[in-house]
């Protein structure tokens, strides 16, 4: 065995990581000693097991769903004048969700353009995270049940 940091034992027989701790008890009891590295083990499978599963639930449907919202509203944008109302509603609620919310305050072009863009790519992005965080959902419960 050798040391490779101040708190931490890396065991050749067994190719685990544990606490310094964990090596004393187990010096005393050598079933202890496996028992308490397997566990360590386990839990870092689980944790690593717990990231992946996070990243796909939350943190990519999150860009792609800013993404998304991004281009829908900039689809919507250049093509509001040749679609329907409630078509335009239905891909790009931001677009609407901002008609509604900018104040009727006379403020500069700039200021106005620019907070009408954050709420519209807001609300856009929100509806289409909430969209693929479902479908991330339903995917991984289906996985889930298989195995």
């Amino acid at each position: 065995m050798n040391w490779e940091g101040p708190n931490y034992l890396h065991s050749a027989e067994w190719h685990e990581i544990v606490s310094s701790r964990a090596s004393e008890i187990g010096s005393l009891i050598p079933c202890l000693r496996k028992q308490v590295m397997t566990a360590a083990h386990r839990v870092l499978i689980e944790f690593l097991g717990m990231q992946k599963r996070s990243f796909f639930r939350w943190i990519f449907p999150a860009l792609l769903g800013l993404l998304v919202g991004f281009l829908a509203l900039a689809l919507a944008i250049t093509s509001e004048s040749t679609l329907p109302v409630p078509l335009v509603s239905l891909f790009s609620p931001g677009l609407k969700v901002a008609e509604l919310v900018m104040p009727g305050a006379h403020e500069s072009l700039a200021w106005t353009f620019g907070w009408f863009l954050r709420i519209a790519i807001g609300v856009n992005a929100m509806f289409y995270f909430a969209i693929f965080a479902l479908l991330s959902y339903l995917v991984d419960g289906r996985r889930s049940e298989k195995s």
